[in-house]
This record gives structure tokens, C-alpha cells and sequence, in this order.
């Protein structure tokens, strides 16, 4: 074979490459931004997840504490880190649909893009339910005074718990993605919806595992978690039915 057929076949490859790092790149630049904002009002940010802990039971102190010089900076440093990859979260999704796209059709392209909006509202709908709804539930739950002795108290640690709120939202918003994600492999017939019908029941399984992965060890939690997710699942299924998408 020529050199100049094998230069017209490895071009496509090294164009490719090139995408993808340049989508790797401007996905960092965007975290990186991501994180100098979050840092910047990081003391707002805090103080919007200390909230959580202020309706909690009478027989908890509502101060969380700290156990070692340097927590107060490393939780800082850990809520600036997720913060910015839930700020920045919308960019790395639509690096990974722009590096896809060259292999899509014009169809498939508007139905992929049409699907990075619906992405941007599972991510406000994912931090709304588990900032105002789950995380709150789960915290007066878990300090119920039925767990607890009347003659012991709680202090709450102000790092660990901070973590724990920051990180289930961040959670929360990764695995409201699933069936988006499960959406688009459909539109793009990488999977069969009769497939995905026969194995439901292993998915309704495997979501209430996923829940109890990333929750906290109670059920309340795990629900808040398990059940939009199912809900989601079998609207995109819904949506794959009415577009007859993933058939054949």
C-alpha cells in the first residue's frame, strides 16, 4: 500500500486523537475555573450545607466541631474539589457528545443535543432532591433519639459531615445521569430496548445496590435515591417506545 493511502487512512485516526485532547484540555480548564470559583465563596458554600445540620433534634449540638488543626483547611479543600466538578459538570458532558459527534448523523446529532439540555436538568433536579429533600430526611433520621441513649449526646464533626452532605448531592447527580446516558445508547441502537425490557428487573436490583452504594447506611436515603432513578429509567424507556428507538 501507497504512503499516501496509508497517510489518507491514519489521518481520521490522528484527527481523532486531537479531539479528544482537546476536549480532555478544555474539560480541565473548566474544572480548574470551576474550582477557583468554588474556592472564592467557598464560605458561602459551606454555610448553605451547615444549614442542613440546624433543624436537627434538640438533644444534638448544632456547632459541628473540628478534631485537628489542619481539618478546617482540608475540608475546605475537599468541598472546593466537588463543588467544582459539580459546577463544571455540563462542560464534560458536552465534550464527550462533541467527541462523538463526528460519527453521528445530522438526526442523532439534534437527538444527542436535544438530550445534553434534558442532562443540565437532571443535574438541577439531582442537587434539588438531594440538597432539600433526601439530605434532610436522612439527617434528622440518622439523629433520631430512638438510636440513641437519653444520657448520650451527639458531636457532629465538622469535616466528616460536611463530606458526607457534599459528596451524596455529587452522587446523587452522577447516577441521575444512568438513564440519560442509557437513552442515548439507545438512540444510537449500541442497545436493543427489548434487551433492556428482559433485563429490568435486573437493573431495578442493581439501582437499589447503586443507592445503597452511595448512601448512607438508611433506607430513607436509599429511596430518595432508588426511586427517582427507577422513575427515570422507565421514562426513558417510555421515550425509547414513542420514538421507537433501540429496535431491530
Amino acid at each position: 500500500m501507497s504512503p499516501a493511502k496509508n497517510s489518507e487512512k491514519a489521518m481520521p485516526v490522528i484527527e481523532h486523537i486531537r479531539e479528544l485532547r482537546n476536549s480532555l484540555f478544555v474539560s480541565l480548564i473548566a474544572y480548574v475555573i470551576a474550582c477557583i470559583v468554588c474556592f472564592i465563596f467557598s464560605k458561602r458554600i459551606i454555610t448553605l450545607f451547615t444549614d442542613q445540620f440546624n433543624d436537627v433534634g434538640s438533644m444534638v449540638d448544632k456547632t459541628l466541631v473540628v478534631s485537628s488543626i489542619a481539618e478546617g483547611f482540608v475540608a475546605q479543600l475537599k468541598i472546593t474539589v466537588i463543588a467544582g466538578l459539580i459546577l463544571s459538570l455540563p462542560v464534560h458532558i458536552f465534550g464527550i457528545v462533541k467527541f462523538v459527534f463526528p460519527g453521528l448523523t445530522t438526526r442523532e446529532q439534534r437527538i444527542v443535543m436535544s438530550f445534553l439540555i434534558f442532562s443540565l436538568i437532571l443535574i438541577i433536579i439531582g442537587s434539588y432532591l438531594a440538597y432539600f429533600k433526601i439530605v434532610p430526611l436522612a439527617i434528622r433520621f440518622l439523629t433520631n433519639p430512638y438510636f440513641v441513649p437519653k444520657n448520650v449526646g451527639f458531636l457532629l464533626n465538622y469535616q466528616t459531615n460536611m463530606f458526607y452532605v457534599l459528596s451524596f448531592i455529587l452522587w446523587a447527580v452522577l447516577a441521575l445521569q444512568a438513564p440519560l446516558l442509557m437513552e442515548i445508547l439507545l438512540v444510537l441502537n449500541i442497545l436493543k430496548r427489548k434487551q433492556v425490557l428482559y433485563a429490568s428487573r435486573y437493573i431495578i436490583v442493581g439501582i437499589f445496590i447503586l443507592a445503597a452504594i452511595i448512601t448512607p447506611p438508611d433506607f430513607i436515603s436509599q429511596l430518595g435515591v432508588a426511586i427517582p432513578l427507577m422513575f427515570f429509567y422507565f421514562l426513558a424507556l417510555l421515550i425509547a417506545k414513542i420514538f421507537k428507538f433501540g429496535e431491530g
